[in-house]
């Protein structure tokens, strides 16, 4: 996992949503990153991914029901 990848996800609070995620999506997540040649996409893929370890039952984009978080109201 690259630096900034990590940094990012120690200061927003969502190590624990990552590593509970399949190796499949957290080896997704990060090679989709990593994969952008332009910063700009770089840092639009990380945001995306945080967004959705944040919000939970997201994964690229599409639901995916495993990792919605439980609300309590």
């Amino acid at each position: 996992m690259s630096d900034f990848i990590k940094q990012a996800l120690e200061e927003r609070g969502l190590m624990e949503d990552y590593r509970k995620r399949p190796a499949y999506q957290q080896n997704d997540y990060i090679g989709w990153i990593n994969d952008a040649k332009q910063l700009e996409t770089k840092n639009k893929r990380l945001t995306q991914m945080l967004d959705e370890l944040e919000k939970g039952g997201v994964y690229m984009k599409m639901a995916h029901p495993a990792s919605r978080k439980n609300q309590r109201v």
